[in-house]
């Protein structure tokens, strides 16, 4: 009995999986990675990711937005 050697390619089941949406806080412009953006300190806590004593809802707690970059 012979048997064949292992295959180097990836095994196909079917079509390739979506990857699921990057979530975006309501102050992003642009979901996370997108060329021409960047991170910046979300506006409105300043950075810190709390305002009022509850996590901020621009950034939604994280202190950071996504922004564009460079301008046009």
């Amino acid at each position: 009995m012979t048997t064949r050697p292992a295959s180097d390619q990836p095994a196909r089941g079917g079509d390739d999986p979506v990857p699921p949406p990057v979530p975006m806080s309501p102050g992003d412009e642009a979901p996370a990675g997108t060329p021409g953006t960047g991170e910046n300190v979300c506006p409105v806590c300043g950075g810190r990711g709390i305002l009022d004593g509850r996590p901020c809802a621009n950034c939604s707690g994280t202190g950071k937005v996504i922004v564009g970059v460079g301008g046009a």
